[in-house]
């Protein structure tokens, strides 16, 4: 059993767009430890995380944080612990493209 602490992903993805911010690999299991959102606009933005199924269609259960606010020039982190199945996708919303995502935690395989 092989497990280290990684920055699984970091992303800055286009606004108003979900986006896969980290996929569990196959044949692997990841636990989430933590996830930061930074806003690096002058104005307040909103931002979503998602957990969801490779290959399912987003759904409202799928949401661990649902438009929370982040405040101009933020910094915000989720202390998470949530195990991850092989494929499983964490996937990141923010209104607007000035919002960079990134998780970390560990890849057991």
């Amino acid at each position: 059993m092989a497990t280290s602490y990684l920055t699984l992903g970091q992303l800055n993805p286009s606004a108003t767009t979900l986006t896969t911010l980290y996929t569990c690999p196959s044949s692997t299991q990841t636990v989430i430890s933590s996830i930061v959102i930074c806003n690096q606009s002058a104005v307040a933005a909103t931002y979503r995380i998602a957990v969801r199924k490779s290959g399912a269609s987003i759904d409202p259960k799928h949401y661990l944080v649902y438009d929370a606010s982040i405040g101009a020039n933020t910094t915000t982190s989720y202390t998470l612990g949530v195990t991850l199945s092989a494929t499983d996708i964490v996937a990141v919303y923010a209104s607007t493209s000035t919002m960079s995502f990134s998780v970390f935690g560990s890849e057991i395989a």
